[in-house]
């Protein structure tokens, strides 16, 4: 049952214990969400919002006309305006955080579950949302959830300043609301209309699936009961204000979504993401894509219907969810074994390998806004982009993919072998002898004979470390 610790988190550190009972270590850490462990300053979504504010305001409305006939100028003082928003800071520090949940903190399996759910409801690729705003939205909107239902948690990513920002909701009007009519007035080129964005995912990503059979009518029909729900504009803010209901962008009438008719008005989201997230198909898709993240590609109704029974028991519970998803990842540990996505493959070499890995808060507090972050500063997210894997910058909104075949090619493998070998420079110096390969594989490996075998074939530590790291045993958990 070894290959369980790195199934459902990232393996057993050099200075832990074996825990007796892997089942119940596993499920005792899905209770509660414990306060973070980073011990340095975490910044709020607000503030880091504020930074992303300036950044915005002052590239559109100043420097944009002001150097618009100097390119070079224009460059120069671009520049200098990220630095002065921390531009290229800040999602390092998020992903400090991120990482030093998952190796440093006694709740890891919470952890690979955070990251589950971040990717689930993820935030693409867009507006330098990597930069200011996904890390927070992360620790602010989803983590806080894992014990809550998944109503709570579809509601709060739903309307999260993030999550509207991304899926251009500030846009969406109501062709008949308050807004269209004025628009329709005052011939400004054509009518105010919905953006359907938001409605899309909510359906297709967050909740019931394609399987539900949904139409493009309920696209439409949802994304009118989602008009007004955006970011508070200003002149000064520009479009980083805070989610607000905005009535005169809200279509009027009732609406139906797979054959339920809906009143108007604000309320009316929380009622359609109840129905939503109470549908057969929604329990069955977030049971397949747990399944698919800890346990195979292709899963199975029997693996699916223990979750799917623990939603519909518990009406949605995380905590219940959680626990039913590992105790079928704990069921079917022998049997099926899977390829690991290059962050969480790194993630197990920073905690087998015992890498001074994050980079310490005193390095990163010693970042100063208005100046460049040093390498180790900005390591993290230099890192995960090199293996091909940054969690705040998936390309579509559907996320990063959890099927095997998407990550084994021969160019991402060569970044596993070339950073398992790099590893070894910021490695701790207690790993640099015999001893330690074996206390490490011994404790993550039921056929740690066979993986000692292989590894002593060669002499130097440095190739012992990146023969482990890229072992099939290792790739795959």
């Amino acid at each position: 049952m070894k290959n369980f610790f790195r199934k459902v988190a990232y393996g057993i550190g050099p200075n832990e214990a074996i825990p007796s009972d892997p089942l119940k270590w596993a499920l005792d850490q899905l209770n509660d969400v414990p306060e973070l462990s980073w011990p340095g300053k975490i910044y709020t979504e607000k503030e880091l919002r504020g930074y992303y504010r300036d950044w915005v305001y002052n590239d559109r409305k100043k420097l944009r006309k002001k150097y618009k006939d100097n390119k070079t100028l224009y460059k120069t003082h671009k520049d200098i305006l990220r630095r002065n928003t921390g531009q290229k800071f800040w999602e390092s520090l998020e992903i400090s955080i991120r990482h030093n949940e998952a190796v440093n903190s006694q709740h890891p399996v919470l952890a690979k579950l955070w990251m589950f759910w971040g990717n689930f409801f993820a935030i693409s690729e867009k507006d330098f949302l990597a930069n200011y705003s996904t890390g927070p939205y992360h620790r602010e909107i989803i983590r806080p959830n894992l014990n809550q239902t998944f109503e709570k948690m579809v509601y709060d990513v739903t309307t999260s300043w993030a999550m509207i920002h991304h899926l251009d909701n500030s846009e969406s009007a109501g062709p008949k609301s308050v807004t269209a009519s004025q628009d329709w007035r005052r011939k400004k080129k054509r009518p105010a209309t919905i953006n359907e964005n938001h409605a899309r995912e909510l359906l297709e990503l967050h909740t019931v699936s394609p399987k539900a059979g949904y139409t493009q009518e309920d696209v439409i029909q949802l994304a009118y009961i989602m008009t007004g729900w955006q970011q508070r504009w200003s002149k000064s803010k520009l479009e980083t204000g805070n989610v607000w209901f905005n009535s005169e962008y809200h279509q009027p009438g009732k609406k139906n979504v797979l054959g339920k008719e809906y009143k108007k008005g604000k309320k009316t989201l929380a009622i359609v993401i109840k129905d939503l997230v109470n549908h057969p198909n929604c329990r069955d898709f977030v049971a397949e894509r747990l399944c698919r993240y800890l346990i195979t590609d292709e899963p199975t109704k029997e693996m699916k219907q223990p979750i799917i029974d623990a939603f519909k028991r518990s009406d949605g519970n995380l905590t219940e969810i959680h626990k039913a998803a590992i105790k079928v990842a704990f069921n079917y540990n022998d049997k099926y074994k899977k390829f690991q996505t290059p962050e969480n493959w790194f993630i197990q070499v920073a905690k087998l390998g015992d890498l001074q890995w994050p980079p310490s808060p005193e390095i990163m507090e010693s970042y100063e806004l208005g100046t460049q972050p040093t390498r180790k500063q900005r390591s993290p997210e230099r890192l995960l982009r090199n293996i091909g894997h940054h969690p705040y910058r998936a390309k579509q909104p559907n996320g990063w993919s959890d099927h095997s075949d998407d990550w084994i090619s021969p160019e991402l493998i060569i970044r596993r072998l070339v950073y398992a070998k790099l590893s070894h420079s910021f490695s701790k110096m207690q790993n640099n002898n015999e001893g330690y390969y074996q206390n490490i594989v011994e404790k993550n490996f039921d056929n740690h004979d066979k993986i000692m075998k292989y590894l002593n074939q060669k002499n130097r530590i440095v190739e012992k470390q990146t023969l482990l790291f890229n072992h099939p045993e290792f790739l795959r958990s």
